[in-house]
């Protein structure tokens, strides 16, 4: 019952019905009403089946009436069924059950009573208005079965007493009377509901605390003997009365074998024994009072002392308890150097070394010196790890963390902040100049070889360097400050340290935005195609397309991808860049063909990013079936880079899926990546696009002519289609044309155009326009 006890000093009860709104409450309710409900169940049966068999004499008097022929019946089913019901709750051994069997006879009852109040008399009108009385009060149910029993013996009532036939005069009267009565009495049901449980519910409460006070009070009087605390009752002056059994326990013998008469004789310090009593004397009490003690053996036990003043006869004594905490302090000090120290380097790890990095911080600008940061991170450690094994790597961290200790020696703290990044941090003037020339130190020392078994292992690092007061005051800005310094340097090559300079946020901020802005525009369709056609230079004619990103900046206008080229460093958004625009395509190229606009071939370009879907040729090509659009249609462009990275494992398989889906591919930017001629025999190329760079100046560069000529020979050689971008002129279109290249775009032949303008254009080029 204890987890049935009342949490507030008022009952939680249902607005309408009084019942408890906890059906556990409501439950246990009923559950201690049982024995009385079930004595006043066994009363009201009884009352009605003698009643009724009383009354089945009276009904006598309809002899001679057809009303005898129903009343007869109906009283004697009225009786058994109030027997039946009787002999049935004999059984009943819970509230659920008694009140089923009350539904029951509720329910024939008022049927057969119905029947009875049709003979119109002066008593039928009384049965007519005590039975839904009765329902509602003495029947105990639950208020939703009292309201629903009550409702419908009114309805019965009425049908009966009403038929069959009644003087329409009396029936408005009389039904308005049984909804007044009824909700008379629904009042009356909810009120005493409520009533019965608030008074229950502060009975259950008081026997409650009467109960929990009882076991208080001998909990308390055994506690002081049987509680495995040490436990001891002194007086003012140190006295000791009484100990329990925990106590001479934890001191090793009775106080009295050991001749000790006062508790001063324990404390190792007598000033704890004087702060201990001050402490008492001002506050009234005292608790994690941390003391030494000697005990029985002489030993000295670390432990946490509990007073309460107590007044026992009006002499004034101290109750105190004991907490031996000599093991839990020993094991404080190895959690917490196992909590704030790398277990591999035992160098501090990132929660210490921000703790006195802030220290650091606060002592600087007390004193007016500066702080310099520097973030090591090692190069290339994965590959220490991947190649040698992790053991390799573990004693390369060592190491480092042992010549980065030797470094900072006394004047600074050096941590290691996770994988293989570190952080050292001094105090001093001229912070950055010492900076430099710590950095310089720092990777001078990490060049010189690691030994590792028979052989040596080379380290070298990159190194991230902040300051204060120069680059910031707050650990976490100085702490990006060195990040953005460290990315920088791992950016010019590695094994170097850079000084953070604001540039350096600036661009990160701005990609960031970039970023953002770009993510906001796919969201609400800004990044669209524009198509710039691909020209035959045998016959003139328009071949195809090449589908190209803008981004319709709500400010700018018209950005081409030069203006949001850092966004798809992010490969979430290049990806979703790449397949927003292939669907723009999609849908563009099947409106054209439904107009029946031959647009030639309409090719899309594919980022490395879009290359890590393992499922990336079946999801482009689940787009051209969804959209309607022939394979044959599209071409996909891709650059030397998707060879390389973490998605070449896949653009083999992507690429031979959309090869054998006769869609073709073009290497895009030839000659300015890495490899191209093994591209071009490993990889199913089918087309080759020369960079505009060598396009650019071809006329007056024999070196960039020499290039493009040799470029198209190869490429006629292969058999593949040769494209040149960029062109510009027509000297450089009647070039091309000359040695042979198969077709060319730029800005020569048309600007990138919306796709709502490509119907026009094409209707109106000409194959003589150049």
């Amino acid at each position: 019952m204890r987890d049935l006890m009342p949490e507030s000093q008022s009952p939680s009860l249902t607005p309408i019905g009084g019942e408890f709104t906890a059906p556990d409450r409501e439950a246990a309710f009923q559950a201690s009403r049982f024995p009385e409900t079930l004595r006043h169940v066994r009363l009201l049966l009884m009352f009605s089946a003698i009643l009724n068999a009383l009354f089945l004499v009276s009904d006598w008097r309809f002899y001679g009436t057809p009303h005898l022929l129903v009343a007869i019946p109906a009283r004697l089913v009225v009786v058994l069924t109030a027997v039946v019901c009787l002999w049935l709750v004999r059984e009943a051994t819970s509230f659920h059950q008694i009140q089923k069997h009350l539904i029951v006879w509720e329910s024939i009852t008022g049927i057969a009573v119905a029947f009875l109040v049709s003979s119109h008399s002066e008593i039928a009108l009384f049965a007519v208005l005590l039975l839904p009385s009765i329902y509602y009060l003495a029947v105990p149910t639950a208020f939703r079965w009292s309201v629903v029993s009550g409702v419908a013996c009114s309805t019965l009532m009425l049908v009966g007493y009403l038929s069959p036939e009644r003087s329409s005069l009396t029936i408005p009267g009389l039904i308005l009377a049984m909804i007044t009565l009824n909700a008379a009495l629904i009042l009356v049901l909810a009120r005493s509901n409520r009533l019965q449980r608030t008074e229950w519910f502060a009975s259950d409460a008081l026997r409650q605390a009467n109960r929990e006070i009882a076991e208080s009070k001998a909990m308390f009087e055994t506690m002081f003997k049987t509680v495995p605390i040490p436990l001891a009752v002194v007086r003012a002056d140190g006295t000791i009365i009484d100990a329990n059994e925990a106590g001479m326990r934890f001191f090793g013998a009775h106080w009295r074998t050991l001749g000790i008469q006062t508790v001063d004789e324990i404390y190792v310090d007598p000033a704890e024994r004087q702060a201990f009593l001050e402490a008492l004397e001002r506050d009234g009490y005292v608790h994690d009072f941390e003391a030494t003690i000697r005990i029985a053996d002489g030993s000295f036990r670390t432990v946490l002392l509990a007073g309460k003043a107590l007044d026992i006869g009006g002499v004034p004594h101290i109750m105190s308890a004991v907490v031996d905490i000599t093991e839990r302090k020993a094991a404080e000090e190895r959690s917490w150097r196992a909590a704030s120290h790398d277990a591999l380097t035992d160098l501090p790890n990132r929660a210490l070394f921000q703790s006195r990095f802030e220290q650091a911080l606060a002592e600087a600008e007390r004193n007016g010196d500066g702080v310099i940061l520097l973030l090591i991170d090692l190069d290339n450690f994965k590959l220490t790890n991947d190649t040698l094994g992790h053991d390799a790597g573990d004693t390369l961290l060592r190491t480092v963390a042992q010549r980065l200790r030797g470094l900072a020696q006394d004047t600074g703290t050096v941590a290691r902040l996770g994988g293989d990044e570190f952080v050292l941090v001094a105090t001093g003037v001229d912070a950055l100049a010492r900076a430099r020339a710590l950095s310089e130190q720092v990777l001078m020392e990490l060049r010189q070889p690691v030994p590792f078994g028979d052989s040596v292992l080379s380290c070298h690092a990159s190194i991230g360097i902040a300051s204060y007061p120069a680059h910031d005051d707050k650990p976490a800005e100085l702490m990006k400050d060195a990040d953005l310094a460290l990315y920088a340097a791992k950016a010019r090559g590695k094994n170097c340290a850079v000084v953070y300079s604001p540039d350096m946020r600036h661009h990160i901020e701005h990609k960031a935005a970039v970023a953002r802005g770009i993510e906001e525009a796919l969201q609400k369709g800004q990044i669209v195609p524009f198509y710039q056609p691909k020209i035959d230079l045998a016959s003139g004619q328009v071949v195809g397309f090449e589908a190209l990103a803008r981004w319709r900046h709500p400010q700018y206008g018209l950005l081409t991808p030069a203006s949001f080229s850092s966004a798809f460093d992010d490969p979430e958004l290049s990806i979703g860049v790449g397949e927003s625009i292939l669907r723009q395509v999609a849908s563009d190229i099947r409106r054209w063909l439904s107009q029946e606009i031959d647009c030639g071939r309409v090719a899309v370009n594919l980022s490395s990013a879009q290359f890590n879907w393992i499922g990336l040729a079946k999801r482009f090509l689940d787009i051209l079936h969804t959209a309607g659009v022939p394979k044959e249609r599209l071409d996909v462009e891709i650059t030397e880079t998707v060879f390389l990275g973490r998605s070449a494992a896949h653009v083999s398989q992507a690429l031979k899926q959309f090869h054998d889906s006769n869609i073709r591919i073009a290497l895009d930017d030839f000659g300015t990546g890495y490899a191209s001629l093994i591209h071009l025999k490993q990889f199913p190329v089918d087309e080759i696009k020369i960079d505009q760079s060598f396009v650019k100046g071809l006329e007056a560069d024999p070196d960039n002519a020499a290039i493009v000529f040799a470029v198209i020979e190869l490429g006629i050689s292969l058999g593949l289609i040769v494209i040149a971008e960029g062109v510009e002129t027509a000297e450089q279109a009647h070039f091309l044309r000359g040695k042979g290249c198969h077709q060319a775009q730029g800005n020569f032949f048309a600007h990138p155009m919306a796709a709502a303008e490509v119907p026009a254009f094409l209707r109106n080029w000409s194959a003589a326009s150049f």
